[in-house]
């Protein structure tokens, strides 16, 4: 099991998942990895509130709202209140936050493009078979890693 890690450290690395700041290349803007989940989630779901995104990105709110606030300061992420009930609030990309998303979208699309065009088509569909063997495991199971609902 020591080696599956090692795997794992390794594809974070050479992925660029443990850079602080993931996207001044393509975009010119400082934007975490954090906050680029973040902006991924809130175009994904499309105005989703504060809370939905938080749970699918398995961060507590506290966390989570200290990262929309950098987000909503930078003009790349409104917050307006839910209709019916004013404690919520829904999330969404500004014009700039979503040109953000989509430049961050190219890059890393562009990235696993490259990478997957070193391999055999057969490589490739087995490569990614394999990630969503893994994802839909990781879902079923009850340890620590198993991504939120």
């Amino acid at each position: 099991m020591d080696n599956v890690r090692n795997l794992f450290q390794l594809l974070s690395r050479n992925f660029g998942l443990l850079n602080e700041q993931c996207c001044e290349n393509c975009c010119g803007q400082e934007v975490s990895n954090v906050q680029s989940h973040i902006l991924y989630e809130i175009n994904r779901q499309h105005h989703p509130s504060m809370q939905e995104v938080a749970g699918a990105l398995g961060m507590d709110i506290t966390t989570f709202s200290r990262q929309v606030k950098t987000l909503v300061d930078k003009g790349f992420v409104k917050k307006t209140p839910h209709p019916s009930d004013n404690r919520m609030n829904i999330l969404s990309l500004t014009s700039e936050g979503l040109s953000i998303e989509n430049n961050i979208n190219l890059t890393v699309n562009a990235q696993l493009q490259h990478v997957l065009s070193t391999m055999s088509e057969f490589e490739r569909d087995t490569v990614i078979r394999s990630i969503k063997l893994f994802n839909d495991a990781m879902q079923k199971s009850v340890s620590c890693c198993t991504p939120p609902q």
